[in-house]
Order: structure tokens, then C-alpha cells, then sequence
């Protein structure tokens, strides 16, 4: 056997103890990662981008009214521009991207744990984060899980698993969400207008609403009349063009197994939300979980219609 062969028998054997003790390569290709945040866990690309921050804690100092965060703030297009706001002045409790109700009754217990405050009480109902982890990670896509906990008090309403797929495809990010919602009791979220999963975008600049039918003229809905929601999409993109620098925006895909869904769409909150209550309430019984799942699609630019549409129709 000569040297070279020597020498490349005892690398494998290395690479082989190396790999059984968990230890990865040192040439193996860059991958997604997950790494603590000054308020949360830090995804970033292969690259080094910040794609988003999971937050888990609220600021010591800031406008948030609402008790709760677990939301993705910031969220960031591929070239690094913020698309989503938190906590604004006309709208405090709003955040990022979230899921959340203001008008829901666990069992006799009415609650709002979207932060509004005027059809439920606040005080006491929380969604509190039990743990983010990355569970797989490549150098084209991140798997997250997180778990969070609906509170009333010092009880469990309801049980969350957050499953969140990330990947950047052809110059946008496409971010997969599937939430699993176990209630611990008979859980009731009633109708109303707005509610559940929520874009609160950027709105310094001209914004405009697109959906599978080109450029949306419909009169804003009103948030106290569920009838005035936008009809039900596979997808609307919130698209902002600011005073300065291109375009960006956000879609957002709604999955066919969701329950009908029209869209509470209004523009001078920035806001995009695909509505389950708004056809009526919606009941969960407890132990029977309620699966919700959303693909957004971040993009820099003006909205990439036919890229939409076919992640849509991958979606669906």
C-alpha cells in the first residue's frame, strides 16, 4: 500500500469515528441556522441572512400592549428588508406575524388572546413559549418546532405545536406554517370579522393588495361586520412600495384544509388575515385537536404572481 493510500484510509477512518460521534464533517455544506436572539431564536440562511426572529419574550421596554408575542419579528425579505411592524402606534397589540383571538370562551371562560381587549378580558390570558428548536436543517431548508401554551390564569386552555418549514426558492423565501391547536376544554371562538392568523405588514408607502385575479378594488371590511370580509382566496399578497428603495411584500396561501376562510384584508392597518370565524363560530372540542396551516411567500420587488401561483397550486 503506498503512502497516499495510507493517508487516505486513516482520513475515512476519521471521518467514520467523527460521524459516529455525531460530529459533523468539516467540508460539509453550509445549512440553515437557529440560534438565540436578543428576544427570541434567529433563523438565518446558509449566508448568513436573518430570514426571521421567533419571539419568545416580550421587550422590557416597548408599545406592545397585547401579553403575548410568539410571533415571527422581524421578518426579513431575501436582500434584508423588514416586511412586517410590531407594536404601532395606531395599533399596539398587533405583531409581526401571529395567530391569536380576541373573542373566544374557554369553557366559561371568555378570553382574548389577541390583545384587543373589548370583547373579552386580557388580564391574565397569555400565550407563553415552552421551547423553540431546530430539528432539521439543510442548505436549502429549516425545520423548526416551537410550543406554546394558551393560559388563562395559571391553566392550560389550549396546547400549541407550531411546525415551521423554511426554504428560499428561486429569490423568495416560502415559509410553511402548521399550527396544532389542543384545547384542554370545550373551546368556542366566536364569530367576528378579523382574528387567527395574522400578517401586520409595513405601511410607510403606497401599499397594494394583489390576489389570483390581478389587483384588488374591494371597499375595506369593516372590523365589527364579518359580511364585509374579502371573498375566500387560495392567496392575497400585501405588496408596499416605500418613499424610498423598490417594492416588497408578503402572500399569504391558504390551505384547503383550513375552514373557509374570507379575508379581512385592510390597508390602513397593513393587514392581512384569512378569517375562520368570519362565516360563524367555530367550535373545538376538547382533546380534538384543530390543524390551521399557511405557506407565506416574502419576496423583494412586485408581487412574483406566476411563482405564487404555482407554490399555491403545490399548496393545494
Amino acid at each position: 500500500m503506498t503512502f497516499a493510500r495510507i493517508d487516505l484510509a486513516v482520513f475515512a477512518l476519521a471521518l467514520a469515528v467523527a460521524a459516529a460521534a455525531g460530529v459533523p464533517a468539516a467540508a460539509a455544506d453550509p445549512a440553515f441556522t437557529l440560534s438565540p436572539g436578543e428576544h427570541g431564536m434567529v433563523l438565518k440562511t446558509p449566508d448568513g441572512r436573518t430570514v426571521f426572529c421567533y419571539m419568545t419574550e416580550k421587550p422590557l421596554q416597548t408599545n406592545l400592549t397585547a401579553n403575548s408575542v410568539c410571533c415571527l419579528y422581524p421578518l426579513n425579505s431575501p436582500k434584508g428588508v423588514r416586511v412586517v411592524d410590531f407594536a404601532p402606534g395606531d395599533h399596539r397589540h398587533h405583531r409581526g406575524v401571529f395567530l391569536a383571538w380576541h373573542a373566544t370562551d374557554c369553557g366559561d371562560t371568555p378570553a382574548d388572546f389577541w390583545g384587543w381587549g373589548s370583547w373579552a378580558p386580557t388580564e391574565g390570558r397569555v400565550i407563553k413559549n415552552r421551547g423553540v428548536k431546530l430539528t432539521a436543517a439543510t442548505a436549502q431548508s429549516a425545520t423548526i418546532n416551537a410550543r406554546n401554551d394558551w393560559m388563562i390564569e395559571d391553566r392550560v386552555a389550549i396546547e400549541e405545536s407550531l411546525k415551521l418549514v423554511t426554504a428560499e426558492r428561486e429569490g423568495v423565501y416560502v415559509i410553511d406554517l402548521e399550527f396544532t391547536l389542543l384545547p384542554k376544554v370545550d373551546v368556542t371562538l366566536r364569530q367576528t370579522a378579523f382574528g387567527g392568523f395574522c400578517v401586520k405588514g409595513r405601511k410607510e408607502g403606497k401599499a397594494t393588495y394583489t390576489g389570483p385575479g390581478g389587483k384588488i378594488e374591494l371597499p375595506p371590511p369593516h372590523h365589527l361586520k364579518p359580511e364585509s370580509d374579502w371573498p375566500a382566496a387560495a392567496w392575497y399578497d400585501y405588496t408596499l412600495e416605500p418613499e424610498e428603495g423598490e417594492p416588497f411584500g408578503i402572500a399569504v396561501l391558504d390551505h384547503p384544509g383550513n375552514p373557509p376562510s374570507p379575508w379581512h384584508n385592510l390597508e390602513p392597518i397593513a393587514m392581512v388575515n384569512p378569517c375562520i370565524v368570519a362565516p360563524g363560530p367555530v367550535t373545538m372540542v376538547r382533546g380534538k385537536p384543530l390543524v390551521l396551516r399557511y405557506r407565506l411567500v416574502v419576496h423583494d420587488g412586485k408581487p412574483p404572481v406566476d411563482q405564487i401561483e404555482k407554490l399555491s397550486a403545490e399548496l393545494r
